[in-house]
Order: C-alpha cells, then sequence, then structure tokens
C-alpha cells in the first residue's frame, strides 16, 4: 500500500498550521510593543494643566461676538481696448461695512431693528379684538 501521498497531505496540514501560529505569535508580539511604546511616549508627555492653571474670564466678563453686516466695494470698469479685466489687475478688492447696520438682537426675531413695533402691528392687523 502506498502512503505517499497521505503523507505528503499531512506534512502539508502541519507545515500550515505551524505557519499559522507563528502569524499568530508574531501579530500578538507586535500588539503588545505597540502598547508598550504607548505607555512609555504618554509618562513622557507633560501633565494635563490642574485646576489652578486654567483659564479665567477676562474681569470684563465674557467676550461677545461682532455682528455686522457687509457688502462688496465696487469692481471698476474696463477701459481702453480690452474688454475685460483680469483677477490680477483687480487684486484684493475687501468688503466694506453697510451704511445703514441693524441691531441684531432687538427682541422680535426678524432682524430689522425695530423692535416689538412692526411685528405688534402685524399682529393687531391680523387679529383685530372686538371687531
Amino acid at each position: 500500500m502506498d502512503t505517499t501521498q497521505e503523507q505528503t497531505a499531512a506534512a502539508g496540514a502541519a507545515a500550515g498550521m505551524v505557519a499559522i501560529v507563528f502569524c499568530g505569535l508574531l501579530i500578538t508580539a507586535a500588539l503588545v510593543w505597540t502598547v508598550q511604546l504607548g505607555i512609555r511616549v504618554r509618562r513622557e508627555e507633560p501633565a494635563p494643566p490642574g485646576p489652578a492653571e486654567q483659564p479665567t474670564l477676562p474681569e470684563s466678563g465674557p467676550v461677545r461676538a461682532e455682528w455686522q453686516i457687509r457688502e462688496p466695494n465696487e469692481v471698476p470698469r474696463a477701459t481702453g481696448e480690452r474688454g475685460r479685466r483680469t483677477p490680477y489687475e483687480l487684486g484684493n478688492a475687501p468688503s466694506r461695512p453697510r451704511e445703514d447696520q441693524i441691531s441684531p438682537g432687538d427682541g422680535d426675531g426678524d432682524g430689522d431693528g425695530d423692535g416689538d413695533r412692526e411685528s405688534a402691528a402685524r399682529t393687531r392687523a391680523r387679529h383685530p379684538r372686538g371687531r
């Protein structure tokens, strides 16, 4: 009886199992090394600031956001033989604050700066009393 094929297959299966176990051990060792390296790096970092080192509010209170409406500057017209201007000829064209600034916090939520006067008038027109 010839068993060489069976022995070769069994040896190949055993070699495959050894290769899989070796790769698993190699990956495990790499993960353990990575965790140890992370722990060492973390120890060398400065400690987080304590409660006394935390930033505090300025004496004037919290800083508020600035709100304004801006409008673009006019683009100069092309003159002469050329019918258009290129971006490098225009340069920086910054915007400027709008002349008729309104207050964003007038209370009625429509942003027109008139307070409740206009919205109260609209409400009265929609819901007249006793008519």
